[in-house]
């Protein structure tokens, strides 16, 4: 606990009701959170009083705590705007912070007689004659952006320098397609071509659908001027554009300058997926790996601060966001102020701004994905699993349980495992019904979750992180509402409050809903969710009836053995063990037989008789 405490809570109450900025400093004076606050004593009070309704990033923040400062505003929009101007200058360990290591992309137009456009990195230091447009932002865009002026004014795309290999081979297959106008086999004239770049660096700097215009006005004052043959080349010029344009509606939107957010997460991570769109089309994508956030509202709009602090550059008129957003009038108005006109804050719920947060959505999953060596929709299905139960976060650890008999017989349940949305075989337990004779379902629940705990409480403090050393983030069950009320006095007997659920199954044995004393959760909305459950309860019926059918096969086969004289269980389980199956214990001898612990020479010969 932190000694501090008393001073900090009795210095925060001395603090004006006034909007203003507070600086949390650690033992050896290093901000380590900077925070805004529309009534300074209400929000910094809040930190020193309980813990028992904080986040474990607070509880850790607050516990290094060793003093604090604070600035007064004149309004919660100013502080707005000296928060983020603070935490730039002194990136505080505890707030959220995007790393803006990304390098910088220009586009290169060399200083030749047959130019060349490129990709450059860098811009180098010195002078070296050639042209830069830039910087910009992605790698991504750059690259397309070249790639579309090369094919708009038919420039080469291969390697050859000119005039050296201008006459040494036939056109490519460009040439053919109409990509390229094959300088190299000397159908481009050195004028033609350099007017080719030229129009190329108009369309890298105007953008499609002003280039369009330009090449309009252009080929109506060629037509004029009866120069046709220049007009016919503009007009071609032109459809290569719209072509170019045409290629790209998949992507194409309604609002043609807008940024798409979403938030995608898993247990310990979290990526925040940004696509800009510009002239109807998408222009630009980033992500940024972070922990976790642990309240999705308040962390978007610490995000959205932390990203366009780092890009005033260009802000657009609308921002899509995949869910709710804390304080959105107070960040409307400050990116407004940024941006010099209206910014308008819209959480997507349905038609083209929902499928644009989707693949947002979708993208920052993929690299959530990559970097945690999961697939995404496993990620995906672990995240709509939790949102559907009501967890506050994706279960990393799952455990279910099933139970198989024959009409009371051979009653035995099976526990699987399911880690990062995966089987983790490791960990899979089997249980024999101990407690009673016979077939009750909700007994049997009860009795295996039992034991499963007591084993837990043995195994603590052993190290042990799978199996029965580990607790789970959720239980299922298979079956209803009874199991699950069957196994709830358990989990309150061991003082334990693990979300507990049933998987139930309809008349042909498909998952259909899970239950919750609360009543059913249907799975039908939720595709990636429902799949997920489905291979659970799968894989804990196979389980469960592999060991029942295994335990029933021993049973019968002993039972086999002891209508033999002389051969009672134990005798025969001893065979069992030592033999495996009935074909291996009839083609033993009678010194293997009489070999194995417990027999003699009279009962190997028996059991050689008696299956004969």
């Amino acid at each position: 606990m932190n000694e501090r405490l008393p001073a900090l809570r009795k210095k925060a109450m001395t603090l004006p009701p006034l909007p203003g900025v507070y600086l949390m400093k650690d033992g050896k004076g290093r901000v380590i959170y900077i925070g805004k606050a529309k009534a300074l004593k209400n929000r910094v009070s809040s930190y020193f009083g309980s813990s028992a309704g904080h986040a474990s990033k607070v509880r850790a923040m607050v516990g290094h705590t060793a003093d604090f400062d604070y600035i007064v505003t004149q309004s919660e929009h100013e502080a707005l705007v000296l928060e983020c101007s603070l935490i730039k200058q002194h990136t505080p360990k505890y707030n959220i912070l995007l790393r803006d290591d990304k390098g910088y992309r220009w586009i290169r137009v060399t200083n030749e007689v047959w130019p060349r456009l490129s990709v450059a990195k860098q811009k180098p230091k010195t002078d070296d004659g050639a042209q830069y447009l830039g910087p910009y932002t992605s790698a991504f865009a750059v690259k397309l952006a070249v790639d579309e002026a090369r094919e708009v004014c038919r420039l080469p795309q291969c390697g050859k320098q000119f005039p050296r290999d201008i006459g040494k081979g036939r056109p490519c297959l460009h040439y053919f397609i109409e990509k390229c106008a094959a300088p190299c086999a000397g159908k481009l004239s050195q004028a033609a071509y350099a007017q080719a770049v030229r129009e190329a660096v108009d369309f890298l700097r105007q953008g499609s659908a002003r280039s369009i215009q330009d090449l309009r006005e252009r080929m109506d004052r060629a037509a004029e001027a009866l120069d046709f043959e220049q007009a016919a080349r503009l007009r071609d010029l032109i459809k290569a554009i719209e072509r170019i344009m045409d290629k790209q509606h998949v992507v194409s939107v309604s609002v043609e300058e807008q940024d798409v957010f979403a938030l995608a997460a898993e247990r310990s991570q979290a990526c925040w997926m940004v696509l800009r769109f510009m002239g109807g089309k998408l222009h630009d994508s980033e992500h940024f790996l972070l922990e976790r956030p642990e309240a999705l509202p308040e962390a978007r709009r610490e995000l959205l601060e932390r990203y366009y602090a780092m890009r005033q550059d260009r802000l657009p008129k609308r921002i899509l966001l995949d869910g709710e957003t804390e304080g959105v009038e107070l960040l409307e108005q400050w990116l407004s102020g940024l941006a010099g006109h209206r910014v308008r804050l819209q959480v997507a719920r349905k038609g083209e701004p929902l499928r644009l947060t989707e693949l947002a959505a979708k993208n920052a999953l993929e690299q959530l994905a990559h970097r945690t060596g999961r697939q995404s929709k496993t990620i995906a299905a672990l995240e709509e699993l939790a949102g559907l139960l009501g967890l506050s976060s994706p279960p990393e650890y799952i455990e279910a349980y099933d139970i198989s008999h024959t009409g009371g017989s051979d009653n035995v349940a099976g526990m699987v495992v399911f880690r990062g949305g995966l089987p983790h075989k490791a960990a899979y337990r089997r249980f024999a019904i101990k407690g009673f004779e016979g077939q009750d379902d909700y007994a049997s629940m009860a009795e295996v979750l039992g034991r499963r705990l007591a084993r837990y409480k043995e195994a603590q403090g052993g190290g042990q992180e799978e199996g029965f050393g580990r607790l789970p983030d959720l239980i299922l069950l298979d079956g209803g509402i009874g199991q699950v009320r069957a196994v709830e006095p358990v989990l309150r007997q061991y003082g334990l409050s693990i979300p507990l659920f049933g998987m139930v199954k309809d008349s042909k044995h498909r998952t259909r809903a899970i239950s919750s004393g609360g009543g059913e959760l249907q799975l039908s909305a939720a595709r990636q969710a429902f799949a997920l459950v489905t291979a659970i309860q799968d894989e804990a019926h196979r389980f469960a009836v592999t060991y029942h059918r295994q335990k029933h096969g021993q049973r019968s086969l002993r039972s086999a053995l002891t209508e033999i004289p002389g051969i009672g269980p134990a005798r025969a389980a001893a065979l069992l063990r030592e033999f495996k199956t009935m074909k291996a214990i009839r083609a033993a001898g009678v010194e293997e037989l009489k070999a194995v612990k417990g027999m003699n020479e009279t009962a190997a010969r028996a059991v050689k008789d008696g299956l004969r």
